[in-house]
């Protein structure tokens, strides 16, 4: 098997938001880039990126062959996620909030993580959100699934590194993305500044980074308080 090289990276979800920004900033460094995502990567050239949703049936297989042809990769950055409002009398966007967020990025992890191990080096990113801290009515889904991908990265992380291995779980507040669709957006950050903390995390390789810092500790302190609340019903 082909050992990782650290210099090839493959960006997962990159056809806007804070995967584009990174995407853009990589290449500007002259990195050697390659991008999945839903619809195509203007910045990309068609050789170096794959077309598909994450929850497509064909998605595992697809994937592979990209890793195949282009891989094996040494950093792999997971940037995906979806959300939306509750809707009670019909929950399958909660299912699919859930299989995006979460599962497919521990099924992406099943096909770029094993060269890594075996050969001792390499690094996974997900971009998580601070939303992970406590559970939210108004999107179930959303909060739940990033509660348990940044469980997930933070346990996988202290597993791998012994191996060589890093994991870094990155969580972010409001990032002027489409995704940001709160008309209340404290701490609001563009795209590209939260890119550049991506990007830097390439480099230092921390368990966890959360930006907005005061964001986090907001989230944490009001995460302790609902905690106390459930305790003394």
């Amino acid at each position: 098997m082909t050992a990782p090289d650290l210099d090839r990276i493959l960006v997962v979800g990159c056809s806007d938001g804070i995967g584009r920004a990174l995407v853009r900033r990589l290449l500007a460094a002259g990195r050697d880039v390659t991008g999945v995502s839903r619809s195509r990567t203007p910045e990309l050239d068609d050789d170096a990126q794959l077309v598909v949703d994450v929850v497509a049936d064909d998605y595992r297989a697809r994937l592979e062959a990209l890793v195949a042809r282009r891989g094996p990769f040494g950093v792999v950055v997971w940037c995906v996620g979806v959300g939306v409002a509750l809707d009670p009398a019909d929950l399958a966007d909660e299912t699919r909030t859930l299989r995006t967020n979460l599962l497919a990025a521990s099924e992406t992890a099943e096909v770029v993580l094993p060269p890594m191990v075996a050969a001792g080096r390499g690094h996974l990113v997900g971009l998580s959100s601070l939303a992970d801290a406590g559970p939210n009515p108004g999107a179930p889904a959303y909060s739940a699934s990033k509660a348990g991908l940044s469980s997930w990265l933070t346990a996988l992380g202290l597993a791998l590194r012994p191996r060589g291995v890093a994991v870094t779980n990155v969580r972010f507040g409001f990032v002027d993305t489409k995704m940001a669709q709160s008309p209340w957006k404290p701490f609001l950050i563009d795209a590209d500044r939260a890119a550049a903390v991506v990007e830097r995390a390439l480099s230092t390789r921390p368990l966890q980074v959360s930006r907005p810092r005061i964001a986090a500790w907001i989230m944490q302190a009001a995460s302790a308080v609902m905690a106390l609340r459930v305790w003394t019903g």
